[in-house]
C-alpha cells in the first residue's frame, strides 16, 4: 500500500526558479548519463530539482532501475514522490553524483549552501567518484566571494566562538542566516545554524582554516574537489 494523499503526490518548489529555461537544458544533459542500476548522489537546489525530474522522466520511459542518496529532505521528499527508492550512504557508494553551486570560479571553486545542506553535500561529493557541478551562466564568478557569502553551518554552543574566530581570520561582514517561513534563524539538514561570512579575499587554504573552528561543521566552501562543470 502507499500513500495517495496530496503532500505525498504532489510536486512543488518553494519559490519561482531564476534561469530555469538554461538550468532544464542542463538538466537534460545529466539525465543523459543515467545507466540501468546507478546509484546517484543528489544535491539540493533548484538545479538539482530539474534535473532530478529529468532523470525521473527518463527512468519511467526506459523502465530503468536506480537508486539515489539524497542530501536534503527536500530531496528525499521529491524522491518519494517521484517513485525513486532511496538509501544512505551507510549502505551504499554512489556511483556518481550531481550537484548545483552558487559561485563557481576558474579553478572549479565553489560556493554551495544557500539551502543549508553543505554538510550532507561535501559528505557525498567526497564519496562519489564523479562529480557533476549543474550550473547555469550566472554562476561564474572571477573570484570566490565575488556575488556571495560564504555559508558555516555552526553548532548553536559555538555560534559566538566561531563569531569572533571567522573576524580573526578576516571576515569583514557576518550574518546569522534568518528563516523566511518561520520565526527565528534557519536550521540546517544536521540541526545546526548558519552563518553567512563574507571575505576581502579568499584563500585556497580556507575551508581548511574555516573547519579548523571548534564549533564549525562544515564550510560552503568547496576547493580542490574533482568536479566536472556542467552547463548550456
Amino acid at each position: 500500500m502507499i500513500w495517495d494523499n496530496k503532500i505525498a503526490t504532489t510536486l512543488q518548489w518553494s519559490s519561482e526558479i531564476s534561469n530555469k529555461e538554461q538550468k532544464e537544458k542542463v538538466a537534460d544533459k545529466i539525465a543523459e548519463r543515467v545507466r540501468d542500476g546507478d546509484v546517484i548522489g543528489v544535491g539540493s537546489g533548484s538545479t538539482s530539482y530539474l534535473a532530478l525530474l529529468a532523470i525521473s522522466r527518463k527512468v519511467k520511459e526506459q523502465k530503468l532501475s536506480v537508486v539515489a542518496i539524497p542530501t536534503s529532505h527536500e530531496v528525499s521528499l521529491t524522491c518519494s514522490i517521484m517513485g525513486i527508492p532511496t538509501t544512505t550512504l551507510l549502505n551504499a557508494r554512489p556511483d556518481w553524483s550531481f550537484d548545483g553551486a552558487d559561485e563557481v570560479d576558474p579553478n572549479k571553486g565553489l560556493i554551495k549552501g544557500r539551502g543549508g545542506a553543505m554538510f550532507a553535500e561535501k559528505l557525498v561529493i567526497k564519496s562519489s567518484p564523479e562529480n557533476y557541478i549543474l550550473v547555469d551562466s550566472s554562476k561564474f564568478v572571477s573570484f570566490l566571494g565575488e556575488k556571495f557569502a560564504t555559508p558555516i553551518e555552526v553548532d548553536p554552543r559555538a555560534l559566538n566562538l566561531v563569531e569572533t574566530e571567522l573576524l580573526k581570520l578576516g571576515a569583514n561582514e557576518i550574518s546569522l542566516r534568518l528563516a523566511k517561513g518561520k520565526d527565528g534563524p534557519i536550521i540546517s539538514e544536521a540541526g545546526n545554524l548558519i552563518l553567512d561570512a563574507r571575505f576581502n579575499k579568499i584563500t585556497s587554504d580556507y575551508e581548511k582554516e574555516i573547519k579548523a573552528i571548534p564549533g564549525v561543521i562544515e564550510s560552503g566552501l568547496f576547493i580542490n574537489y574533482a568536479v566536472e562543470i556542467l552547463t548550456t
